[in-house]
């Protein structure tokens, strides 16, 4: 890993194996976030990723190997310290909650005994969602929605964010704007981020790119790099043609 010597890693896979109801779904996983960096995960469907995003969150225990943060076993924390170094945004999200905007975010500081460093409306401020603090969350936009999370873990105040597929179903506009909101977080509060995501046509946004295929890591790096048309073949099962563009994205066309 490029990055590894430069950057704290804050999270760390070693060997990891785990199995749904005994039959091996993740084999021999080893995995480096570093600190400050905006990462991706991608692969195909049933490729592992949400396994991997609760495996590195300690919902899931791994049968072997170590997941290791700011280097302790994760699962030697207590809930509520674990909490306060690492936030989790599943895949699926319960967008039916009868609450406020505000009564969402506040529940991101129930790891302190103490206010948290900042408060709720920041965090709402933060991800632009001032004007709507009041307004029930069934009422937001999808991509509201989501902010609206995402603050709640920024008032957690963890030092990385784990977000499983946060852009499915929405539109271009709330992608893009998600993808700017968290790397501008990354800028100003040193947050590192793990994004799993299915949209290969946003990868280039990412610094570091982990690629993942029936439970395992068969490419990691920068993604202007390592993305090539055979890894794609390999990957996907799908001929796809790579073309880079001049302002450092690709296009992708079968």
């Amino acid at each position: 890993m490029s990055w590894e010597v430069d950057a704290l890693n804050i999270l760390q896979l070693r060997d990891v194996c785990f199995s749904y109801d005994g039959s091996p779904f993740v084999e021999g996983l080893n995995l480096c976030i570093g600190e400050g960096l905006f990462c991706g995960l991608i692969g195909p469907n049933g490729s592992g990723k949400s396994t991997i995003m609760k495996i590195t969150s300690g919902i899931l225990t791994p049968d072997s190997g170590d997941v290791l943060l700011w280097g302790k076993d994760i699962h030697s924390y207590s809930g509520s310290d674990r909490a306060k170094l690492i936030s989790y945004l599943p895949q699926l999200l319960d967008l039916k909650l009868p609450f406020t905007v505000r009564e969402l975010v506040s529940m991101g500081a129930y790891p302190y005994k103490i206010p948290p460093e900042i408060t709720v409306a920041e965090a709402v401020e933060m991800v632009g969602l001032q004007n709507e603090i009041e307004s029930p969350i069934s009422e937001l936009s999808g991509g509201e929605r989501r902010r609206a999370f995402i603050a709640m873990t920024l008032l957690q105040g963890a030092g990385l964010i784990l977000l499983d597929e946060p852009l499915a179903n929405l539109d271009i506009r709330f992608q893009i704007e998600l993808i700017r909101l968290l790397k501008d977080l990354r800028e100003k509060k040193g947050i590192s981020v793990l994004m799993a995501l299915h949209d290969i046509n946003l990868i280039y946004h990412f610094d570091y790119l982990f690629v993942v295929k029936e439970g395992r890591l068969v490419c990691e790096g920068d993604p202007l790099e390592i993305i090539t048309e055979g890894l794609l073949s390999d990957v996907y099962g799908v001929e796809l043609k790579v073309y880079p563009q001049e302002d450092g994205t690709m296009l992708f066309r079968v």
